[in-house]
């Protein structure tokens, strides 16, 4: 009898772990839009709209998203006295950012708008993976986060970190070129809080470029379905 016991105890540790090894790239990202509302909750979303503190080595400044999906995502921030915006559409990009040398709204470069495109949707690239194009791959486990390299259409690759207990999306790993350089972007996502709409959204953010400076942002407000009017993603003539 006690061997009995033995060979069904292991015979369900063994289908356990044939469980856990049989999820798929494709089954977490469904998990992670489960877990932070649904699909119908965030299919039935107009728009984003947040409003946040950025610091900058031991800068502070203040900074506002505004996505309107099927439409454009727009960021404008203020640092060091100097205006900041990045705007994203399906057809192109345009910047304000005396930092990288753009004072005046300025086309972004190809290779940027590629490299910066999966910001249209703020719940990143697991979202409606398959109508995006995007193609998963799960690399495996580690420290309880399962590891999905995400390739877009454009061949633009990233890693995206799920945490194995609540399926949020806890980092995402890119790059970026910036002043003609292809530096590793690293985002940590932590203090996840639900709206009253029932979406999960971080509440801090962390921002590494080549473990050599960060910026890390505090989300203080988020309104859902917000009128927002599309014309602010419209680069304006010079």
């Amino acid at each position: 009898m006690k061997i009995f016991k033995a060979a069904v105890m292991l015979t369900l540790v063994l289908l356990s772990v044939g469980a856990v090894q049989a999820q798929t790239a494709e089954e977490i990202a469904n998990k992670y839009v489960e877990a932070i509302g649904g699909k119908e909750k965030l299919q039935g979303l107009k728009s984003v709209y947040m409003e946040s503190t950025t610091n900058f080595m031991g800068t502070e400044g203040n900074s506002n998203i505004s996505a309107l999906f099927g439409v454009g995502y727009r960021m404008n921030s203020e640092m060091r006295g100097q205006p900041i915006v990045m705007v994203l559409t399906e057809k192109g990009g345009w910047q304000i950012n005396p930092f990288m040398g753009a004072t005046t709204p300025t086309a972004l470069p190809e290779e940027m708008f590629k490299e910066t495109k999966g910001r249209i949707d703020i719940f990143g690239p697991l979202n409606n993976y398959a109508a995006k194009g995007n193609k998963l791959e799960l690399l495996g486990k580690d420290a309880g986060k399962y590891m999905i390299k995400v390739t877009t259409p454009d061949s633009a690759t990233s890693t995206v970190y799920i945490d194995s207990a609540t399926y949020y999306m806890t980092k995402v790993v890119t790059s970026a070129t910036m002043m003609g350089q292809t530096m590793e972007v690293t985002t940590t996502n932590s203090d996840f809080k639900k709206e009253k709409e029932g979406i999960v959204f971080p509440h801090s953010i962390e921002i590494s470029y080549n473990s050599q400076f960060n910026v890390t942002t505090t989300v203080n407000k988020i309104e859902l379905n917000k009128q927002i009017d599309p014309s602010i993603f419209e680069m304006p003539k010079s």
